[in-house]
């Protein structure tokens, strides 16, 4: 069977989907340093990582909506970002050159490209909710909704962006054949609205796609932890591995260097 879909991991919540001649970015973050975050592993994506059709954006925080990232988009790229981002994310309105659209769950996004001739007819992308904290911290009341994304084209690649486990997962997601799934953080420990390696797992098992990438974990660290317990930044991937193994083995899941690709086969 050919390969649906290409997916890269560039590090972070930081990925390139390919499905039907369509560039998929999502949560770019294209730094070495961010606040009291640094850069530990892998180089930094290359140039050809900010080239895409359409960009996804899970959530305000600073490690996913980063405006100096996006600043480094081509003009007239399209960008989806949740309700209510252009108010609470000033730093947006600077970015004249590009194409927002705010979203929020339930909307389905059609895109399409020239450079898809011959390659499929374009994707649909179908907003979903995410459980997490979706403000722009630490700034303001103002709140906007936590997402995560369905790219369905030749396959149907699951973004999660960050988020926790709630009871409508699989109903909310619906069938997909590929899972981009965050299995840790930047820090030792995750609170409320986070999935690590056994949620993360769990929520393979809930949603049953046929492969799974593991992302968001062992990249960015605070400063001054480098040599502290460097096992619970870099652990989470091969931890989701074993505990993916155990609650979801019809689930092959993909454990990516950073800028490594992968080409799951879909299962229509």
């Amino acid at each position: 069977m050919q390969p649906d879909v290409t997916v890269t991991w560039w590090g972070h919540a930081t990925c390139t989907v390919e499905d039907s001649g369509i560039r998929v970015l999502t949560d770019p973050l294209f730094v070495r340093r961010l606040a009291h975050l640094r850069r530990r592993r892998g180089a930094l994506p290359p140039p050809q990582a900010a080239v895409a059709d359409v960009v996804l954006l899970s959530h305000l925080h600073a490690d996913h909506l980063h405006v100096p990232s996006l600043a480094r988009l081509a003009p007239d790229t399209r960008v989806l970002v949740p309700r209510g981002a252009a108010r609470s994310v000033p730093g947006l309105r600077r970015l004249t050159h590009l194409r927002f659209t705010e979203v929020a769950p339930g909307d389905e996004v059609p895109v399409h490209t020239a450079r898809a001739n011959g390659d499929g007819n374009g994707v649909t992308v179908r907003v979903v909710p995410a459980l997490h904290d979706g403000r722009r911290l630490p700034m303001g009341p103002h709140r906007s909704p936590a997402l995560g994304y369905v790219v369905e084209g030749r396959a149907r690649t699951y973004f999660a962006g960050d988020t926790g486990l709630f009871d409508a997962m699989a109903d909310e997601v619906g069938p997909v054949d590929v899972a981009l799934l965050p299995v840790g953080g930047w820090g030792p420990y995750l609170g409320h609205g986070h999935l690590d390696p056994v949620r993360a797992a769990e929520a393979l098992s809930r949603i049953a796609p046929r492969s799974a990438v593991p992302v968001h974990y062992g990249t960015y660290w605070p400063i001054g932890m480098d040599a502290v317990r460097p096992h619970e930044f870099h652990g989470p991937g091969d931890e989701f591995v074993r505990q993916a193994a155990r609650r979801a083995p019809e689930v092959a899941v993909h454990r990516l260097g950073h800028g490594e690709s992968v080409r799951p086969e879909a299962t229509r």
